[in-house]
């Protein structure tokens, strides 16, 4: 039997080591063949709508001329963006993209209009629909024979990208045209609903249908809802994803999160913006968004920290903690100023109530600094409103109704809307 030394062994790996780092090629071969193989799908991933899309779907867009409604959020598991590899397919057509809020590749700040532009990468026309139009045109609806839509929702009702995709499914249903939603997930789940509905006098592109401000849908299950519900009635499909359950949360799918707006850097920034971001639209305090984290605090250079935070812990809170801090915003509402403040320190994902922990925040700021007044500019009192849904919740929290009576009063409108979303639910 043929037997190999010890001491030859060792010559072999020496002399293979030696190899290998005389050869540059070798190892970045090497280095490309390992980043393939960690970007493969593992066993608890979640498949996108667009990855599903390019693995069985391809028949519905053959010899048709196809739009793209994206942003940088829409990408697949390997981070690759949607626009990008649809525009190197050359089993798809694409000839336009469409960009909501904060343009086609993310760069403008929130609430800036949105000019048409030429996209650098692909050099295809894009139409933006935060600028002059909110809605396609006949004359883009001309161009495309079928819209694609594949971009990230946050979970939240007063984000925009939602409306915007409704807008395009508006233009579709008047142009004949077909919608196809590529799915993604909620953030923040698909389990738990908070908050009121909007009533029609506040209907807006942050609250365009009377839905909660926590909805626990995903993107693809909303346009359905929306479709049918509010009479929109588009030729629509929604491409499913594959492996989603309604109590998973980001960290749950197995996929990277990518920024859906300048200040949504994080999956979890998402349950703090539900719970301070409808503070921030008085802009009497400040919510973290100029500091470097965005959403999860609230302060003022008139706020006592430790006076706020001992007060907010008072109240028990389910799943959040409140930390005393001192910080100096560097851009925005008390830019260079000193404020003191609390930082949201969630210990419980799910049983955090973060609408409600809004509102208790807000109460507590009243009933703590009453010679402040948070309601004092009218225009910004409007745009928290817009926010809220309502005005009621504005006038109950000035006459210092509990939190808990004001959730009292949505309760019965909440539970039929629950009804009414049981019936374009796609995933258990």
């Amino acid at each position: 039997m043929f037997r190999i030394s010890r001491s030859s062994v060792y010559v072999l790996i020496i002399f293979s080591l030696a190899l290998f780092a005389c050869s540059p090629k070798l190892q970045q071969e090497t280095s490309s063949v390992t980043a393939i193989e960690s970007t493969e799908p593992s066993p608890t991933r979640v498949v996108l709508g667009n990855e599903n899309f390019l693995r069985n779907y391809l028949h519905l867009v053959k010899g048709k001329r196809v739009g793209l409604l994206t942003n940088p959020s829409g990408v697949d598991h390997r981070l690759r963006g949607t626009a990008d590899v649809f525009a190197a397919d050359s089993s798809i057509n694409l000839v336009a993209l469409f960009g909501p809020e904060h343009g086609i590749r993310g760069a403008i700040y929130a609430g800036e209009k949105v000019a048409d532009e030429t996209d650098p990468h692909t050099g295809l026309p894009v139409f933006s629909l935060y600028g002059k139009h909110r809605k396609p045109t006949p004359e883009m609806m001309d161009l495309v024979d079928v819209i694609l839509v594949d971009i990230q929702d946050i979970g939240v009702r007063a984000y925009t990208y939602i409306y915007t995709m409704a807008k395009v499914m508006e233009a579709a249903a008047q142009a004949g045209k077909q919608v196809i939603v590529l799915d993604r997930p909620n953030p923040i789940g698909g389990a738990q609903v908070e908050g009121n509905l909007v009533q029609p006098d506040f209907y807006s592109f942050v609250g365009l249908y009377p839905i909660p401000y926590r909805h626990g849908m995903t993107i693809g299950e909303l346009a359905l809802l929306f479709n049918r519900e509010y009479g929109i009635h588009c030729d629509l499909k929604v491409i499913p994803m594959l492996g989603w359950k309604r109590d998973m949360l980001w960290e749950d799918t197995g996929l990277p999160w990518v920024p859906t707006s300048p200040h949504v850097p994080h999956w979890e920034t998402v349950l703090f913006m539900s719970a301070t971001g409808t503070i921030g639209e008085l802009h009497a305090v400040s919510e973290g968004v100029g500091y470097t984290s965005p959403f999860e605090l609230i302060g003022a250079p008139w706020i006592e920290g430790y006076q706020l935070a001992q007060a907010l812990n008072a109240l028990h809170l389910a799943g959040v903690v409140f930390r005393p801090l001192y910080f100096k915003p560097y851009y925005g509402l008390f830019k260079g100023e000193i404020c003191q403040g609390v930082q949201l320190h969630l210990t419980d994902y799910r049983a955090f109530n973060s609408y409600l922990t809004g509102l208790h925040i807000l109460q507590t700021l009243l009933r703590l600094y009453p010679e402040h007044d948070l309601f004092a500019n009218a225009s910004r009192v409007k745009a928290f409103n817009r926010v809220m849904g309502c005005d009621w919740i504005e006038q109950d929290l000035k006459a210092g109704v509990p939190v808990t009576k004001i959730q009292q009063k949505w309760l019965p409108e909440k539970q039929t809307f629950l009804k009414i979303r049981e019936k374009y639910l796609l995933y258990h």
